[in-house]
């Protein structure tokens, strides 16, 4: 047979492998429940305040909740320690922009964007290292066994809030927003303001870079391929386990960036916050479907739209409108809207 016709034969069964498509189902409600909220609030302008209130929230809280589901999705941990990294962010940011008081106060919104990127740079790299002490000494030896997870990253999580309290004290700090950042954008009679559409640009940037290393490079793929099989790709040559503490160091240093646009979104910090945004985290992970980075953000969304639109509407329920979403998410979807197929 030549080589014409072995390939011709090829192309058949090559081409009878079904493509998986893409299922724009559960994305589609976001826009879903803020065209339902829309008749409930009655005012266009009031609605659209709401609406961008709650996607900067849930893209602050998809920067949080991307970090745990990182580590999750890709090395199967349960790191409910994860919170302290969020806790320590915002700390850091605290005392970086304390140094900077000339370009928080500054009139000047490039200044004050430097001065946040600043603070987030070194969050980033505090929280960063941190997770690698914390991978090194408490992760590794219980790795696999989800229950001694639990409890250890549990106890490193009240371990690290007692020594943030040592560093910066038990009492809330104030996290101001810079001067250039205060107020808000006018569009007709809504009321925009200025941060919220910072934590949206800052959202949608760790989504495409995420989406992007995961799936278009070399490294993604690496990663992927070791969670799959790990024994095949150390035998190609590769360091699994390195890659695996980058992971989590990416999600500690996500989780460290997190906690930067929290304490600016609250304009305080607490040690206990970490602990607090545990919560929200866990019910966004779990409606988005455990370990899926896309699923996170449309439950990150949906948390965020859910809170706002809710506070506004019934603020005596606003605390149980997320477990609620959550309940009925699963109802639907009981893996989640994206569920991850080793799952």
């Amino acid at each position: 047979m030549s080589v014409t016709s072995s390939v011709a034969a090829t192309e058949p069964a090559a081409s009878a492998i079904p493509k998986a498509s893409f299922d724009g189902l559960p994305l589609a409600l976001v826009p879903l429940l803020a065209l339902v909220a829309v008749p409930l609030i009655g005012s266009t302008s009031t609605w659209l305040t709401l609406t961008v209130a709650g996607l900067a929230m849930g893209m602050i809280i998809f920067i949080i909740a991307s970090g745990l589901t990182l580590v999750f999705g890709l090395m199967d941990v349960l790191n409910f320690g994860h919170g302290v990294f969020i806790a320590l962010g915002a700390f850091v940011a605290t005392s970086v922009l304390g140094t900077m008081v000339d370009w928080t106060t500054s009139p000047q919104l490039a200044r004050n964007l430097l001065a946040i990127f600043a603070a987030m740079v070194v969050a980033m790299t505090v929280a960063g290292a941190v997770g690698w002490a914390f991978e090194r000494v408490l992760v590794r030896p219980v790795y696999g066994q989800h229950l001694k997870q639990i409890l250890i990253t549990m106890g490193g999580m009240i371990i690290g809030e007692e020594l943030i309290k040592v560093v910066w004290g038990p009492a809330q700090m104030p996290l101001p927003l810079p001067e250039g950042l205060r107020g808000s954008l006018l569009f007709g009679d809504a009321a925009v303001e200025k941060f919220r559409l910072v934590a949206v640009v800052v959202g949608a940037g760790v989504l495409l870079a995420m989406l992007f290393t995961l799936n278009r490079t070399k490294l993604g793929l690496l990663i992927r391929a070791g969670v799959q099989d790990r024994e095949m790709v150390e035998s190609l040559g590769y360091r699994i386990r390195t890659l695996f503490i980058g992971v989590f160091v990416a999600g500690s240093a996500l989780a460290g960036l997190g906690g930067v646009l929290w304490g600016l979104y609250q304009q305080g910090v607490t040690p206990q916050m970490g602990a607090q945004v545990n919560v929200l985290i866990f019910i966004v992970i779990i409606i988005g479907g455990l370990g899926s980075t896309l699923g996170c953000f449309v439950g990150a969304l949906l948390v965020g739209l859910m809170a706002n639109y809710t506070g506004f509407l019934e603020p005596k329920v606003a605390m149980f409108s997320n477990i609620g979403l959550m309940v009925a998410v699963l109802l639907w979807r009981p893996q989640g809207l994206y569920p991850v197929a080793n799952r």
